[in-house]
């Protein structure tokens, strides 16, 4: 039976805030929300909760995972980033786009899409998953709250304790959420290429 925190969207309360750390540090899963929508997230490293999320998500071996991280700082250990690549992350993070970049070698195998090599890379602007984030100290493996058969995100908290409650450990409800996901930019090759519209305006990646 999952737990169901309540958390204030714009002050998250530091003690719960704390323990959902502490769920996700002793390998659970947890739903919360960003900026574009609901996630799952999990510890990076955390073969289990990983497989429990693709499992809930009925994914394939090539479904890119996202890194949730807390900053660009975090992003050099996880994604090759070169200048250009650079600019435009610092022009649009933190926000609601998901980056896809080649991974560096800290990015745990299980994560990679297994011909390409890719990670998604994403800095939210949700104070509930940046205070997630700066407690945890490392990136979440995440992705969107997008049940199978479904097109849209789930945004209820209450569906979700109903549906997920026997399915995940903790949901954190930080109000309605958002009823789409993030923008997706795929910036792994020689030029950026917008992979899904989401949230996030794609328009200033066409024209470069």
């Amino acid at each position: 039976m999952s737990q169901f925190f309540q958390v204030h969207p714009e002050n998250p309360q530091a003690r719960l805030i704390k323990q959902a750390v502490e769920i996700i540090r002793g390998g659970g899963v947890v739903v919360y929300p960003t900026d574009s929508s609901y996630a799952l997230g999990c510890a990076i490293g955390d073969k289990n909760a990983v497989e429990r999320i693709r499992r809930l998500r009925q994914l394939d071996d090539k479904h890119n995972f996202t890194l949730v991280c807390r900053d660009l700082s975090q992003i050099g250990l996880f994604a090759k980033v070169d200048t250009a690549a650079f600019r435009l992350l610092k022009n649009h993070t933190p926000g609601p786009y998901t980056f896809i970049l080649n991974a560096t070698r800290e990015v745990p195998r299980m994560l990679l899409h297994p011909k390409r090599r890719t990670i998604g890379i994403r800095v939210p602007s949700h104070p509930i998953a940046l205070a997630l984030l700066e407690q945890l100290g490392e990136p979440l493996m995440s992705v969107s709250l997008i049940m199978p058969g479904d097109e849209l995100p789930m945004s209820d908290p209450y569906e979700m304790r109903q549906v997920l409650e026997h399915h995940v450990d903790l949901i954190i409800d930080g109000g309605f959420g958002g009823l789409e996901a993030s923008t997706v930019v795929n910036l792994a090759d020689d030029s950026p290429e917008v992979v899904r519209v989401g949230c996030g305006d794609p328009a200033p990646f066409h024209d470069l």
